[in-house]
Order: structure tokens, then C-alpha cells, then sequence
């Protein structure tokens, strides 16, 4: 595997090395929208440098993947985990479901940089014996709901030692003769924990739910009534099929959306030695358990929010921490969550409206699609600095507009210079300029179907407590990070982003310095 541009170099001597020239550039409030890099000195080791320093393994990737012809799971052998994220000590039910009954193993991966393998196997499960397990009817309109209620396959008590992160469970099949192949597909899991850490990296796993079309093509966006339907429900109670949404890759198979979108970013910050901490888009739900860390990302593709989320992001940021928003279409659909059957807490999520206001042309450009959705809301600008317009897919080159700001420190982009493709393929634009101290940064066109114009910005503002909120503008942000074991550039809407960035690898390290150094 070739190496990341950056992989060689220490990220804060790249900050020291251009901060003196850069002094010129910054303006003087530390630790604001405006302010200045500053260097400071590599402390101890983080619990995360320690962690990737275990043996890895690129065996984590499926290597054999059969999903059906006809719609968009995998029968052969098919999974899902009791929560969306647990903490060390707790105990996971996993789920699995083998057509025909076969014997198989799950083999636990937590998700990392780990020497460039991409992982480390930290427990195999098995030989277990398969069995079959039913495909749920589906409620009645408009929910059309599909909750899985399989008997449990194994309980997993989550042992004290595991760091939190992305675990990855990859589920095979054992072979009965030469002649008989095995087959695999994911589950997957976050393990949280309570500690300070310097970085917060939510997955966007609401929007993974919302896109997941398992078993028949049953995803909130495929309602007889509208792309956009009212009142449509999706559960996190069964296996996640292939993404189909622009591209297919094999690898999302039970792994949800993580690694398109968020996995390079994961990869690179372990890589770097960043003292991140993970939890899910419920976790985000509860106020404290963002603010005990300088930094939330937001990461790829996290368009639905629980207005509970809205609300303890707006306190987080009042409060002193630090948002980057690493993603485009965010927070776009009030998603509130409610109990499983069973009555397990956030299992299920409902489409009941958009966030912020839509403009009359926008509504009547896609009345089919926004028709059941014109109750509209918190404004998403308050919290992100820009929003989801339309058109909201699309592709583009990421250009800046702002080369003085010391986010371009190290970069040497100049006024009008562009990363190629880094927008797509959704985004954020018409920013919020009457937000006091609000900066674009970067903006231009997209082009949706290829022909159709739309346009981003990238922004940033003071938090007001020392604090900064960054815009990226765009899904892709991540693609210019890293290119992991196994994963695969996106393509769409004729556009497409290129890969590692020195650039993007270089803005992200002032962001995220920037952001803990001045906490």
C-alpha cells in the first residue's frame, strides 16, 4: 500500500514549522474563529497511540460476498447487534441469521490505523451453529417498519480493557468440503467510554439506518408516497444491506455507511496519534457526554438529527467546545428517535421534517420530494454556520476564498486555488452571514446530474467561549485524509474526489490543533 503524503510527518512540527510565518496572516484572538496557531509541546503518549501500537491485520476485509440477485441482503449468512454503541463492561447481543443453517465464526475487529493494516482482531467467536431466522412483516403505513426480533446468536460482554472505537464483527461461514465456499458479511458496533479526550468523533449512524434498504428495498427514502414521506420509520433492529445510494461497494455489507465516508478519517486520525474518543449519533443525545471532550466531528454523511441532538450540540457549543463539521447534508431531517418493540431505547427512527426553511422555489423544484415536509424545524445554521440547499447532491472542486484565514496555514493555497472533487456528493451552502464573525472560507458551484448548478460554502465562527464551529461543506472531506485498506474512492454525479491530500491533511491538523491546543 503506498502511503498517505503525510504518513512520515510529525503533525505538530508541520504546525511549528509554519506558524512563525503565518503570524502575520493570524489575527489576535487566540483560540477563536480568528485566531492564530499556536505550538505547544507532545505530551504523553495517548491512550490511542498506545492501542495502535498492538498488532494489526488486514483480514478484517470480506473477502468472499454473495448478496442476493434480487433485492439487497446477503442470506447466506446476515447480522445485527443489540445497541448502536456500548461501554466497556457492558454486555452486546448479536444476531445472526445463516439460509441454509451452516456453522460459522465472528471474528471482532476494532477499527483503526494500527501500522497501515487497518485493524486489530480482538476476539474470535466460534465455531457457533447457524440457524435461520425470519424476515419481519411490515406495519402498516405510514411507518412500513421492519423490526427484526431474531433469538439471540451470542451475548458479547464487552471487555474492560477495549478502547473505545468502530468494531467491525465479520461473520463467515465454515466450509463443509473443498467444494463448498464460505461466505461473510459485518456487524457493527461503537464501544464508548466516559473519559476526557481531546476528540469526539460521532458516527453518523442515523443516516446509515435511514439509507439501509435490508431486505427488500426498505429504506426511508423508498415509501410509495415520496422519496421524502412524513412518517416513515426505520429500525436499528436488522442487518445492514449494501448501499446502493451512488455506488456499490461490497464492503458496506452489515457496516453500514462507515467505511465510505468515515472510515479514512478514523484511519488518519489514529494515524496522527489523536486522542479521539467515539460514540453514535444517540449518544449525542446527552449533552455531558460531548462536553467532556475539546472537539466533535461530525463525520461524512449526517443528515438525521433528534432535535435532542440539535439541543445539546447548541449547549455544547455555548458551553466552549469545539464543532467540525467533516460532513455535508447535515442535520437536515428531524429524525426523532423512539423504543424498539421490545422497549429498548433509540432503536427507531421516524422522517418528520427538515431543519431550517426552505425557500418556495426550492420547495416547488422538488414538490414531490418536500411535499409532506414543509414543518420545518430548527434552523441548522446556528449550529453548522451553513445548510442543506438545492440542489443538495452534486459534485464540485473545494476552492478557497479566505488563503489569509490559519486554516490555510502550511497549505501555500492561494486565492481561487481548488482540491479537485472534494465536494459531492451532498454539501452546504447559502451560509448564515449575519452570524457575528462568520468567515467563508472556500465556496463555488457543484453540479447536480452533471448539469444542474448548486452552490457550497465553507465557513467557520467564533463559538463565543473561546471556541470555534468549522464547515467543510462537503461529504467527501474525509476522502482527502487517507485511502485505507480495502476502500474505495466515490464516484458521482460525474464528479469524483481524488484521494490523500497534503492540503486537507494539513487544514485538518490546524483545525484539530488549533481546537485542543487553545481548550
Amino acid at each position: 500500500m503506498a502511503k498517505d503524503k503525510r504518513t512520515d510527518l510529525d503533525r505538530r512540527s508541520v504546525i511549528k514549522k509554519t506558524a512563525a510565518a503565518s503570524l502575520s496572516v493570524a489575527a489576535a484572538v487566540t483560540g477563536s474563529a480568528q485566531g492564530s496557531v499556536d505550538n505547544k509541546p507532545v505530551g504523553r503518549r495517548s491512550l490511542i497511540q498506545r492501542e495502535n501500537e498492538r498488532g494489526g491485520t488486514r483480514d478484517w476485509q470480506l473477502t468472499r460476498v454473495w448478496p442476493n440477485r434480487d433485492n439487497f441482503r446477503t442470506s447466506l449468512i446476515e447480522g445485527y447487534c443489540s445497541h448502536q454503541s456500548i461501554a466497556a463492561g457492558e454486555s452486546l447481543d448479536i444476531f445472526v441469521s445463516c439460509d441454509p443453517q451452516t456453522a460459522y465464526t465472528i471474528d471482532i475487529y476494532r477499527m483503526g490505523y494500527y501500522g497501515g493494516t487497518g485493524a486489530c482482531l480482538k476476539k474470535t467467536i466460534g465455531p457457533l451453529t447457524g440457524k435461520t431466522q425470519a424476515v419481519p412483516e411490515m406495519t402498516a403505513a405510514p411507518e412500513r417498519l421492519r423490526e427484526c426480533q431474531w433469538d439471540v446468536s451470542v451475548s458479547l460482554k464487552i471487555p474492560e480493557n477495549w478502547v473505545s472505537g468502530v468494531y467491525l464483527g465479520k461473520l463467515t461461514t465454515l466450509s463443509k468440503s473443498s467444494s463448498d465456499p464460505y461466505w461473510q458479511s459485518y456487524v457493527v458496533f461503537i464501544v464508548t467510554d466516559d473519559r476526557p479526550a481531546d476528540v469526539l468523533f460521532q458516527c453518523s449512524d442515523n443516516t446509515w439506518q435511514a439509507y439501509n434498504r435490508w431486505p427488500q428495498n426498505e429504506s426511508l427514502y423508498t415509501h410509495p408516497a415520496g422519496a421524502h414521506a412524513p412518517g416513515v420509520a426505520v429500525s436499528f433492529n436488522r442487518p445492514y444491506g449494501m448501499y446502493t445510494q451512488i455506488f456499490k461497494p461490497a464492503l458496506s455489507i452489515g457496516s453500514g455507511e462507515f467505511l465510505l465516508w468515515e472510515y479514512p478519517l478514523c484511519y488518519w486520525l489514529e494515524q496522527q496519534g489523536y486522542d479521539v474518543t467515539y460514540g453514535s449519533n444517540a449518544d449525542g443525545i446527552d449533552v455531558d457526554f460531548i462536553t467532556r471532550c475539546k472537539t466533535f466531528l461530525s463525520v461524512g454523511h449526517d443528515e438525521y438529527w433528534d432535535i435532542r441532538q440539535y439541543q445539546a450540540a447548541e449547549t455544547a457549543i455555548q458551553r466552549g467546545v469545539n464543532y467540525l463539521w467533516l460532513s455535508g447534508n447535515s442535520v437536515f431531517i428531524v429524525s426523532p428517535f423512539s423504543d424498539s418493540a421490545t422497549g429498548t431505547p433509540k432503536r427507531t427512527i421516524t422522517r418528520e421534517g427538515c431543519y431550517g426553511v426552505l425557500r418556495n422555489d426550492e420547495i416547488e423544484s422538488y414538490e414531490a420530494l418536500f411535499a409532506g415536509l414543509r414543518d420545518t424545524g430548527l434552523d441548522e445554521r446556528r449550529i453548522i454556520g451553513a445548510r442543506s440547499v438545492v440542489p443538495f447532491n452534486g459534485g464540485g472542486d473545494w476552492t478557497c476564498t479566505n488563503p489569509q484565514h490559519w486554516l490555510f496555514q502550511g497549505t501555500g493555497m492561494k486565492r481561487g486555488e481548488s482540491v479537485a472533487g472534494l465536494v459531492g456528493w451532498e454539501h452546504h451552502g447559502e451560509p448564515d452571514l449575519d452570524r457575528h464573525g462568520l468567515q467563508v472560507l472556500a465556496e463555488g458551484s457543484v453540479w447536480a446530474g452533471g448539469t444542474r448548478e448548486g452552490k457550497y460554502a465553507a465557513t467557520i465562527f467564533p463559538g463565543g467561549n473561546g471556541n470555534f464551529v468549522f464547515n467543510a461543506a462537503t461529504i467527501f472531506w474525509s476522502q482527502g485524509l487517507s485511502t485505507p485498506p480495502g476502500h474505495i474512492l466515490p464516484w458521482s454525479h460525474w464528479s469524483r474526489p481524488h484521494g490523500p491530500d497534503a492540503r486537507v491533511q494539513q487544514m485538518t491538523a490546524n483545525l484539530l490543533d488549533q481546537a485542543i491546543e487553545n481548550s
